[in-house]
């Protein structure tokens, strides 16, 4: 029997059947990301009301909004290196700020993959990875543009804009970097939260913050006005973003839903909608973080992922929703952390491994040349601190979960209730699941992974059983934050060099003293692994200002690896002025090895210049004057 179609559903079927033949006849979209440093979602259509940002607004207007984005990290490198790989930057040994760690010869990071699939590829001009970015782009400098391709060639292109970070929005002299900006946001309307002390210097600083966003708004506008210029706008999908929360207190740095979402805004010209058909609505209420970036670009190019990216693509008919998101803190600076954390978009759960560090360590990075800073420092004084901030300044509890639709700025910890148990218990074992499938490189200590990485790569050694053991090592960090000194003791006396050292530390957390203690705390400080010599070294000086852990600290202050110097030199800071007896050697022996001409005082940007913030700040806490440009 003949069936007979009627006549509007034929006419569908032959409009989508066209539409489907020409979509193949399609080219590769271009794909460009315009990403921005150090700012919340603080834009006009995210419902700020402060802020004037008329060109993102209007690319969202006819694009897509995403509200529960993270940047899976909360501090720039380890951000940068997990969205340019699609990879956690806990599964490469690049978690930290900043490091210089070398990848397999054979995983190739997104614009190489693009770059083989015919893609011209440009960076203006940020990498910030955690590894070399050499030879990776076509072209990464700040001349790099799409309009250096070949004729008709799609492009991948990045353009990164520095004007919102941390450094401009903590400047002494705010003119000097907006001068070219009409609009200013009056102080008296700045939103301040309840965190930060509501005083006018405060309010200033938060305007000056909304005054580099316009100004980023306007970058932004002057790209979109090149592409429609060049007869590619309609050709081109575009992602703009930030790398994580505000370059203030209790945004960047902090493992909080205020350090990790991202404001993106994702515009798609209409011939290319048929490539992001999972969007239904123009705000996306979905999980995505950094490491689903990658493979999602390359969905959109047609290419199918790497095997070794561990992030979906979000987009289209092969779209894949996440659960959670995940994220991480490691050392930033000279400053220690090992805190891990998951969200299933309504709930943050965040396990702090080092605990017995504050959020705001007695450190330069927290203590010189940043206005926002410097005015919690004197509302501190004046005892008008606000204890949501007073908090940062003292140890940590092990574990942090927030209800982010409740309680917005994150200020009531549910930890501690027993209504939420049964949820904590579940997030623990998602984050203890996640760790282990990763090969989570923070579970080895930076010192420790990149001595066994030596003539291999982070990545291999973390894949290889016989020099990484995940369960049994998390086994032994979940002691901290436990009152079981047997159990603890037990561990400080493992084979296993790891195992030994998260005994140590949750040792140090429960501040544990007896002469049995004592005794392995001496035997350790011939460990023949550094990690857990310092340590000891540490804990020793701490409690009784032994003269043998003086000289063992000494002894890796001079070791010729950088990253075992800096682990040394953190222990030195830590210590306070009981570091007194070694800062001779400091000055003499020490010191003059990492000195150079950044910032007037350190020979690099990365380990040394580390290195010797840890060193200054012990010298500082001995009763020496030095100021350092930060």
């Amino acid at each position: 029997m003949r069936t007979i179609l009627p006549f509007f559903l034929l006419s569908a079927l032959i409009f989508f059947s066209c539409n489907s033949e020409s979509q193949k006849d399609l080219p590769p979209p271009n794909i460009l990301w315009i990403s921005t440093e150090d700012i919340d979602p603080a834009w006009g259509c995210y419902g700020d009301e402060y802020a004037t940002t008329p060109n993102i607004d209007g690319l969202a207007a006819d694009g897509f909004i995403f509200t529960r984005a993270s940047a899976n990290s909360p501090i720039c490198a380890p951000a940068r290196s997990t969205l340019i790989t699609g990879m956690y930057a806990t599964s490469l040994g690049t978690q930290h700020l900043r490091s210089d760690v070398p990848l397999p010869n054979d995983l190739k990071i997104l614009p190489e993959i693009l770059r083989e699939h015919g893609y011209y590829t440009s960076n203006n001009v940020k990498t910030d990875y955690n590894f070399s970015a050499e030879g990776r782009w076509d072209d990464s400098s700040k001349d790099a543009h799409w309009r250096n391709r070949k004729e008709g060639q799609p492009f991948f292109s990045v353009v990164n804009f520095m004007i919102t970070h941390e450094g401009p929005t903590n400047n002494d002299d705010p003119e000097s970097v907006k001068k070219d900006l009409k609009l200013r946001h009056d102080p008296a309307k700045a939103p301040i939260p309840p965190y930060f002390p509501d005083t006018p210097k405060m309010r200033e600083i938060i305007a000056h913050a909304y005054d580099l966003i316009s100004m980023f708004d306007q970058g932004v506008g002057e790209l979109v006005q090149q592409l429609k210029d060049d007869g590619l706008y309609d050709n081109t999908i575009i992602f703009v973003f930030s790398d994580h929360g505000f370059g203030l207190p209790r945004h960047k740095r902090w493992l909080t839903n205020s350090g990790l979402r991202i404001p993106l805004v994702l515009h798609v010209p209409e011939k290319y909608r048929h490539l992001v058909s999972n969007l239904e609505t123009q705000q996306v209420d979905d999980l995505v973080g950094f490491v689903d970036f990658a493979p999602t670009v390359l969905g959109l190019a047609g290419i199918a992922p790497s095997s070794y990216m561990e992030g979906n693509n979000f987009l289209g008919p092969n779209a894949v929703k996440n659960q959670y998101n995940f994220g991480f803190r490691s050392r930033a600076d000279d400053c220690h952390e090992m805190s891990r954390s998951v969200s299933d978009g309504r709930y943050l759960y965040i396990r702090h491994y080092l605990p017995q560090l504050p959020y705001i360590q007695n450190a330069i990075i927290f203590t010189q040349g940043k206005q926002a800073m410097e005015e919690i420092y004197r509302a501190r004084n004046e005892k008008t601190l606000p204890n949501h901030m007073e908090q940062y300044f003292h140890p940590k509890m092990t574990i942090e979960l927030y209800d982010l639709e409740e309680d917005p700025y994150e200020l009531n910890n549910l930890a501690m209730k027993p209504e939420h148990q049964e949820r904590i218990g579940l997030f623990q074992k998602e984050l203890d699941q996640w760790m282990v499938k990763h090969r989570d490189s923070g579970m080895l200590n930076e010192s420790e992974y990149m001595l066994r990485a030596k003539g291999s790569s982070v990545y291999e050694i973390l894949r290889d059983d016989t020099q990484f053991d995940p369960e049994k090592t998390l086994e032994a960090m979940n002691l901290v934050g436990q009152i079981d000194g047997a159990s603890t003791l037990k561990r400080m006396q493992d084979q296993d060099p790891l195992v030994r050292y998260w005994g140590l530390i949750a040792l140090e957390y429960a501040g544990l003293n007896s002469s049995l203690l004592l005794q392995e705390l001496e035997n350790i400080l011939d460990d023949p692994s550094p990690i857990n010599a310092i340590q000891s070294a540490k804990m020793l000086i701490q409690i009784k200002e032994d003269p043998k852990a003086y000289q063992t600290l000494g002894k890796y202050l001079q070791a010729e690896e950088e990253t075992t110097v800096l682990h040394a030199a953190i222990a030195l800071r830590l210590l306070e002025d009981k570091a007194q007896p070694l800062i001779p050697l400091v000055i003499d022996e020490i010191y003059p090895k990492y000195a150079g001409d950044v910032w007037g005082r350190y020979k690099s940007w990365s380990y040394p210049m580390f290195i010797g913030m840890a060193l200054d700040q012990a010298r500082i806490n001995c009763g020496e004057e030095i100021r350092v440009r930060n």
